[in-house]
């Protein structure tokens, strides 16, 4: 029977045991969790978090990410959810954790505080007062009751709330101010809580909570926003929300996009948002000062319209829901374009239409091979024309031909009027942006410019290329003819192509060059004239020791071959031959139109050598046409951001509760005073006072008032 009582008694004192350690671990966790250091580290990692948020663009399309830092670094910085840091799950969790240790610190540390604040610290005693470092003792030859009522008087007149308390055959003075300091601390660390929760609020957990709960799923691929099914649409309860919709010209949305990690999520809206018309105003300089919206409300419940105007900084909200004026993009403008040949000796042009965002097949004699993908149009571009950019080979000036014509071209990398310590802004015209697709999938950007622009003292045409996305375009300049078109370059390209023309060509810079017919000059004309030609093929890519190879590139490996001491002789004589024998390409070629010949006067020559180093720059343009805009119908659309942001109003309150905190922690200081008051051990009817005083922060303001108040409450005695 003793034995099934010990057996009890064990039982109990092992689950004892039990319940003090798990109470032991749990006490633990908790002060970890509200420990300051554990709330610095949090605070440190959302630091860091917030800068790489800061650094990279966030919620940017995935293959920008994959062309900005390659396929290996692409999925390390996706599985660590760099791309949305602020909705990835380590950094709500790491700002849930400061919410839960910032709240236990208050709980821990509140009420001590506000005890404290309303405690008198009455129980001390005189021989305690007399350790404290700022003390004074006086005697006053006034009774005690008389000046505890005086001294009080003295130190509530300069904003201490006093307290006088009855001790033994003594009386106590208990004053404090500045208790409002401990305040600060609460705020600071309520503050903290309440923007947390506030960004939490507005962070996309509701949109995951739905996701979770309720099924629903991004969408990814293309189709017509009404159509798409309500797996990927949040309804018009969902709390919080930051999308965007794009609205063209006289066009209306009652949607908003969510983007997500793999695909978009569809918002709909309480009302619908109808574009009239969108104004952007420009400075003088012909940067833009003014983006504004001019809107249509329809609530979708009710059928209510009403007119109003965003503008940058000035949303409009309505139901709760704001719409900024983000930005502004095309909304389908449509261009005519003429299509130039750049290959082969053919000078036919054809028309081309096309509709931003849309697509075009390039049909130039039936062949479809090229599809023309239209990406952009700019009615402005204000460029800095301070220096001019690199064209397609950037060639330096200040190198020898070989030089020159040997560099590595993916080095001269350039804009079209790069940027420059000094400053010319201008605004050069409009632009088109598209992309020249083939039928193997395979795409090159380009972007021309629509309008001759003076560069270098001369007017060109900008025709840009580029292979990738990331990087800069490199600029073909085509010069502008005396009639502001690229007419006649391209009559010298195609005449270039032309194996009689360059043969006419030949013959007569001959001819021009060796006007004399005695005897034995016939031989040199003849050689002159197989030079020319030589030169002109080689210009061309039609040498066959070219390797396929044209322009000044060709030239130059064919003077490789001359030995080194010669080669710069040889490059000026062959130079020399050729750009006399283009002038003559270029005359046969406008009689042959049936155009009269040109004058040989400064501006011609200096229209021709800008057109030949534009046709060697050609080889490296590698399109099948040169697209000149001749008209366009913009269509501007709108970009608003839509949001629903509960959590703001919230962040507000933090943020007034922080600054107060601060302020109440940094400038408002707690002092206390006291005043032991007994009667004269040594004269009857006279008074023994001790004074003490102490303060949290020991400055040159606390040692200056302890000063001031001791001087003043010795004059009582007077």
């Amino acid at each position: 029977m003793s034995t099934g009582n010990e057996i009890k008694v064990d039982e109990i004192t092992t689950a004892g045991i039990q319940l003090k350690t798990s109470q032991r671990w749990l006490a633990d966790a908790v002060e970890l969790l509200s420990s300051m250091r554990f709330a610095i580290s949090l605070l440190t990692i959302i630091a860091i978090a917030s800068v790489i948020g800061t650094v990279l663009k966030q919620n940017e399309p995935m293959p920008n990410y994959v062309n900005q830092f390659g396929p290996f670094w692409f999925e390390v910085f996706g599985k660590l959810g760099l791309y949305a840091v602020y909705s990835s799950w380590w950094f709500l969790l790491i700002m849930t954790f400061l919410v839960i240790s910032t709240s236990l610190c208050i709980v821990r540390n509140a009420p001590k505080m506000l005890k404290d604040v309303r405690s008198w610290r009455e129980n001390v005693r005189e021989q305690s007062l007399r350790n404290f470092h700022h003390k004074s003792e006086w005697t006053s030859a006034t009774a005690p009751a008389v000046l505890a009522g005086q001294l009080a008087a003295r130190i509530a007149a300069k904003g201490y709330k006093t307290k006088l308390v009855a001790k033994d055959n003594a009386t106590l003075i208990s004053a404090k101010q500045g208790a409002a300091n401990k305040w600060g601390y609460i705020f600071a660390h309520s503050a903290i809580v309440i923007i947390c929760i506030g960004g939490l609020l507005d962070s996309d957990l509701p949109i995951r909570a739905q996701q979770w709960l309720y099924g629903k799923t991004p969408f990814n691929g293309s189709g017509i926003i009404a159509q798409i099914p309500e797996e990927h649409r949040l309804g018009l309860g969902n709390p919080t929300f930051r999308g965007n919709t794009l609205i063209p010209e006289g066009s209306a949305s009652s949607t908003a996009i969510i983007p997500q990690k793999d695909g978009v999520m569809i918002q709909d809206l309480p009302f619908t948002i109808q574009l009239k018309k969108f104004i952007i105003d420009f400075y003088s300089t012909g940067m833009p000062k003014l983006f504004a919206s001019e809107v249509v409300i329809r609530d979708n419940a009710d059928g209510h319209t009403f007119p109003a105007t965003i503008k940058v900084n000035q949303p409009l909200i309505y139901k709760g829901i704001a719409v900024y004026q983000s930005s502004f993009e095309d909304g389908g403008s449509k261009l005519k374009l003429t299509a130039y040949p750049m290959a082969g000796s053919s000078r036919a042009t054809f028309p081309v239409s096309g509709e931003v965002n849309g697509s075009t097949p390039l049909a130039n004699n039936g062949n479809t091979d090229y599809t023309i993908e239209w990406s952009g149009f700019r009615p402005f571009n204000v460029e800095n024309m301070a220096q001019s950019g690199d064209d397609l080979r950037a060639v330096t000036k200040s190198k020898s031909l070989n030089q020159r014509l040997s560099d590595d071209l993916s080095s001269h990398l350039g804009n079209a009027a790069k940027s420059a310590n000094k400053k010319d802004l201008r605004n050069v015209g409009p632009s088109v942006q598209y992309k020249l697709r083939d039928k193997t999938g395979q795409a090159r950007e380009f972007s021309n410019y629509m309008q001759p622009i003076k560069v270098d003292d001369a007017y060109v045409f900008l025709a840009g290329v580029r292979d990738a996305p990331d990087e800069p375009f490199r600029y073909l300049r085509i010069p502008a003819d005396d009639e502001d078109t690229v007419q006649e370059w391209m009559r010298m390209r195609a005449a270039l192509l032309n194996p009689e023309l360059r043969q006419a060509a030949a013959h007569r810079y001959a001819q021009r060059a060796i006007p004399e017919s005695r005897e034995g000059i016939a031989t040199l004309r003849m050689q002159l004239e197989q030079s020319a030609m030589r030169g002109l093929s080689l210009f061309a890519g039609s040498d066959k020791q070219a390797g396929g190879q044209a322009g000044y590139l060709a030239i130059s490996r064919f003077l490789e071959q001359v030995p080194p001491q010669e080669q710069e002789k040889a490059a000026d004589i062959f130079m020399k031959i050729l750009n006399g024998s283009m002038w003559d390409l270029w005359q046969v070629a406008r009689e042959k139109d049936g155009l009269k010949e040109l004058p040989a006067d400064e501006k011609h020559a200096r229209f021709l050598q800008l057109a030949t180093n534009a046709l060697s720059d050609a080889s490296f343009y590698n399109a099948p046409v040169y697209l000149q805009m001749t008209g366009f119908d913009e269509i501007k659309a709108s970009v608003f951001q839509v949001t629903r942001s509960p959590g703001k109003k919230v962040v507000y309150l933090g943020c007034l509760l922080l600054v107060l905190g601060v302020f109440s922690m940094l400038y408002v200081r707690e002092r206390r005073l006291w005043v032991w008051i007994r009667p004269d051990q040594d004269a009857a009817g006279q008074s023994h006072a001790l004074m003490a005083m102490s303060s949290q922060r020991k400055t040159l303001d606390f040692e200056k008032e302890f000063e001031v108040l001791k001087t003043q409450l010795k004059q009582s005695e007077a």
